[in-house]
């Protein structure tokens, strides 16, 4: 497969796949990185696509610089790609996993493109960071108090809660295909449910399988979605 690696604005980047029309933007998630995109972009290009990965921030290739991959960051550097995309394919479908989901609801609900496809999206960031309030004992008010709140998952802070409970997704007019894993602890299947009522989506749920998909039998599972629905 051609692999071709450049920058869109310091971003560091990959298009994946010969010269095409139709493109697949790839939106990785929480501790990935672009190099994620390799076997998705095998299977785009059989039917026809290229692929375009990138690294969010504090990911792959930058890892060093001093940006927390939030929503603010992670919003400016979609709509970055984004305009680059747009304005090299005539075709543009999406692909994100995880929290580049939530980066793309937030980035790309009014956007001319053809399919989208979410693997575990993180559709309801205020229900995961509630529930990040629980797991690790940290209350509201504490949050409120201290304004950032170290944990073992990441960084819990005030500014960022206010928003996503002043921003909930209330507009997704992409047709959508969603995996999600019915162990997955955080989304609920009810959250994921709603959305995919809400927005028309078409839900697929591999009963015994968690949010990374990476367990025993997960790889053919998501290699079969992608295969079904790409």
């Amino acid at each position: 497969m051609t692999v071709n690696k450049i920058k869109i604005s310091n971003i560091p980047a990959i298009v994946w796949g010969e010269k095409a029309d139709k493109v697949y933007l790839f939106v990785h998630g929480k501790m990935s990185s672009k190099e994620s995109a390799e076997v998705f972009a095998e299977i785009a290009e059989e039917k026809g696509y290229q692929t375009i990965s990138f690294d969010l921030p504090g990911h792959g290739e930058r890892v060093d610089e001093n940006e927390r991959c939030d929503i603010w960051n992670g919003v400016r550097d979609l709509a970055i790609v984004r305009d680059y995309v747009f304005a090299n394919w005539k075709e543009i479908s999406l692909y994100a996993c995880s929290l580049g989901a939530y980066f793309s609801l937030n980035t790309y609900n009014t956007e001319n493109i053809k399919k989208c496809l979410f693997q575990s999206p993180i559709l309801d960031m205020e229900y995961l960071i509630k529930q990040m309030m629980v797991w690790f004992a940290v209350s509201e008010e504490r949050l409120a108090q201290e304004k950032e709140v170290e944990t073992p998952i990441d960084v819990m802070t005030w500014d960022y809660y206010q928003y996503v409970k002043a921003h909930p997704i209330q507009k997704w007019n992409i047709p959508t295909n969603i995996l999600f894993g019915g162990k997955d602890n955080l989304q609920s299947l009810e959250v994921v449910k709603n959305f995919s009522d809400k927005f028309n989506c078409l839900l697929t749920i591999a009963e015994n399988s968690e949010h990374p998909f990476m367990g025993e039998g997960d790889g053919q599972i998501v290699d079969m979605w992608l295969r079904q629905n790409v």
